[in-house]
């Protein structure tokens, strides 16, 4: 069975791509197929104050016993999202 391995890169120079750190012996011979990735571009709805307050999202967790500190969950909801490498969010505003 063979197991496919997928890594994303960006053209540094024209017509070339490096690929380092693959699980491979060296003389091993492998297959390369090059696809070019479709940029997804996410349209942000930006919120008055008005519609956060009423929309149910400040407060969220406040009754949940397993979150402990809020902050710190949502920290770690947003590293897990950005760690998925597929879709670049910025959580900068």
């Amino acid at each position: 069975m063979m197991e496919a391995i997928q890594v994303h890169q960006v053209i540094a120079k024209e017509g070339q791509v490096t690929v380092t750190g693959l699980p491979f012996k060296t003389g091993q011979a492998v297959d390369v197929i090059v696809l070019p990735r479709r940029v997804t571009t996410i349209k942000r709805t930006r919120l008055t104050v008005r519609q956060l307050r009423q929309s149910g999202l400040i407060g969220l967790w406040k009754n949940h016993d397993n979150i402990i500190d809020s902050a710190v969950y949502a920290r770690q909801l947003r590293e897990q999202v950005q760690q998925r490498g597929h879709i670049n969010y910025d959580f900068s505003g």
